[in-house]
């Protein structure tokens, strides 16, 4: 190992073996409960080098406060693999207390960073770790030891990389009685009582990558697939369109943008988590002005409220923060006096591209004019087939795992298994919202009165996407009930242009002509809702083994919502860190009703 580290660092991961311990195991989940900027950097090295590494290697790292990026800068100067620290660097922003997932080495090295309290962040794991780093940066008592044996099971092992030779008596002791047993200076968990999980009511156990068919091929679906797929599962996207993104997610050009509410509400917070996975992935499998921008997005706060909490921090204004004035600029011209809040952390993106991205990763078969009628379950619980069939009984396909990622058809298809898993019962409704896009081309002169990027409030406005024929705008969209008779196309663009009126009244005086019947050219499509706005995500059974989930309810935040949902299942399926706290994640979860009444 070339890199500049710590030498105990070096001794620590010669001496407990890890490389030995994770040798062609498919996952490996270490958890350090101290970051260390170069530590870390020792362990992307030693994983990246090793022949015989895991294909995923998972590393979660609490810290009080990340460090700065004054001191990525300084590994950056003294590293001999530069881009490492670059690739880090690029993803070091917004770091309020909560936890961060980093994608890293195309996706085989995912960085969880923890901010905050130490016994906080642990209570918040809901994953068994391979190994742990125990360091003593951080305050240990023997609560927070406690909640450290809680994130190990029988065999994990424990590996001193602090600052002194060795953990201190008064630390070995309460490691000890949380069931730690030492040998030298190393220490494995192994209680000598009998652990118990019945409290642990969201748990999983690790599923052996193999099969895996998902029902959908949209945003929720591809999502899916390529996060699976990037495990090693081989998955098939069965959908009744004969092309990808056939429905919702066949939008022109949609916003990835964060919300924000003056309690930072778990609506907020998971978006933002969301659109910080979503503008990696863009990022990594997009064509950058083509195919998505990251032009930021400009949220005028028409309520007259300013949106963000109180007592924002600094860091939080790298996400979003109050927007500089704009009335100077002939685009603002009789824009309503309000709020305004600029996004940083946003951009537009044509989802379909994103979807036909994931579908082309290794792994992943998308399987078109495939309409699954019905579906069956055989075999014993831990050997589980399910066989999807069309409407004639045949089979279309066979797997171990199936992902219902088909909006509001999913419950139709769960119908016909309720008599066997009355669980399926305990799902949140469902419903559809209809909605039209407006759309035209950008003409000579409009560089004056529209923006020089996207403004969203009341319905949003996306000034220059590049298409065949040129650079387009979109505008809108409205919402209607699927249930209430429809609006004509000409009341959709109607309804769009008066948003437009009050959003960007210079922006639709001149576009005022492309609203006009028989001028008006748009998008429309349908949008699956929960009864709170936010997504189902997660296992659909009882048990620590289930075979059927779910990832759909986007409704209009599919590029803000999806990957996360993905990696949200993903970690369960796979028994790794999840993506985000566990209290948060309880707010996705598929059967919310009964897991908001359960005790982790």
């Amino acid at each position: 190992m070339t890199e500049p580290v710590h030498g105990a660092v070096q001794a620590a991961l010669h001496a407990t073996g890890l490389q030995q311990a994770w040798a062609s195991r498919p996952t490996w989940r270490i958890l350090d409960t101290h970051f260390d900027l170069l530590r870390f950097l020792a362990l992307w090295q030693a994983w990246q080098a090793d022949a015989q590494r895991p294909r995923l290697l998972h590393v979660v790292a609490l810290t009080p406060q990340p460090p700065g990026l004054f001191e990525l800068q300084a590994a950056f100067a003294a590293s001999e693999h530069p881009q490492r620290v670059q690739e880090l660097a690029a993803q070091w922003h917004g770091l309020l207390p909560g936890f961060y997932r980093l994608l890293l080495a195309q996706g085989q090295l995912v960085l969880t960073l923890c901010v905050g309290e130490l016994r906080p962040l642990l209570r918040e794991q809901h994953f068994e770790a391979d190994t742990v780093l125990l360091d003593d940066q951080v305050p240990w008592d023997r609560w927070s030891t406690k909640a450290l044996a809680r994130c190990c099971r029988r065999g994990t092992t424990l590996t001193w990389v602090g600052s002194s030779p060795r953990p201190a008596p008064a630390l070995r002791e309460m490691l000890g009685q949380s069931g730690f047993v030492f040998q030298a200076d190393q220490a494995q968990y192994a209680p000598h009582w009998e652990l118990k999980n019945s409290r642990e009511t969201l748990r999983t156990q690790a599923a052996t990558p193999a099969t895996c068919a998902v029902i959908g091929a949209g945003l929720a679906g591809a999502s899916v697939a390529a996060a699976l797929a990037r495990r090693g599962w081989q998955v098939q996207v069965f959908d009744a369109a004969p092309v990808p993104a056939a429905g919702a997610s066949g939008l022109p050009a949609g916003l990835v943008v964060p919300h924000v509410s003056s309690d930072d509400s778990p609506r907020s917070r998971l978006s933002r988590a969301g659109v910080r996975l979503m503008l990696q992935e863009a990022s990594c499998l997009l064509q950058t002005g083509q195919d998505w921008a990251p032009s930021g997005v400009l949220e005028q706060r028409l309520d007259g409220r300013a949106g963000l909490p109180e007592h924002w921090p600094a860091e939080g204004n790298e996400i979003s923060r109050p927007a500089p004035p704009f009335d100077a600029a002939p685009w603002h011209e009789g824009c309503i006096t309000a709020p305004a809040l600029w996004h940083a952390q946003a951009a537009w993106i044509k989802p379909a591209r994103l979807v036909q991205a994931w579908l082309a990763q290794p792994g992943v078969q998308f399987c078109g004019n495939a309409k699954v009628s019905a579906l069956r379950k055989s075999g014993a619980p831990s050997d589980t087939t399910w066989q999807l069939l069309d409407r004639d009984g045949n089979v279309l396909g066979r797997a171990s795992q199936l992902v219902l990622a088909n909006a509001s058809d999913a419950p139709r298809l769960l119908d016909s298994l309720r008599a066997d898993q009355p669980e399926l019962s305990q799902l949140p409704p469902v419903h559809d919202l209809r909605g039209v896009l407006s759309a035209g081309q950008r003409q000579a002169g409009d560089e004056a009165t529209l923006p020089p990027f996207p403004v969203n409030g009341l319905g949003a406005l996306i000034p220059a996407v590049p298409t065949e024929a040129g650079l387009a705008w979109y505008a809108g969209a409205t919402y209607e009930a699927a249930l209430q008779p429809p609006a004509t196309g000409a009341e959709h663009h109607h309804s769009n242009l008066e948003k437009l009126r009050t959003l960007l009244p210079a922006a639709a005086r001149a576009l005022a002509p492309a609203f006009e019947p028989g001028a008006a050219q748009g998008w429309g499509g349908t949008r699956c809702v929960s009864a709170d706005r936010l997504p189902l995500a997660g296992p659909l059974e009882d048990g620590v083994r289930p075979t059927l989930w779910i990832s759909a309810a986007m409704g209009s935040r599919g590029l803000s919502f999806s990957l996360l949902c993905a990696e949200l299942l993903a970690a369960r399926l796979g028994a790794e860190p999840w993506p985000v706290e566990a209290s948060l994640a309880r707010f996705l979860h598929a059967r919310r009703r009964a897991a908001m009444q359960g005790d982790d």
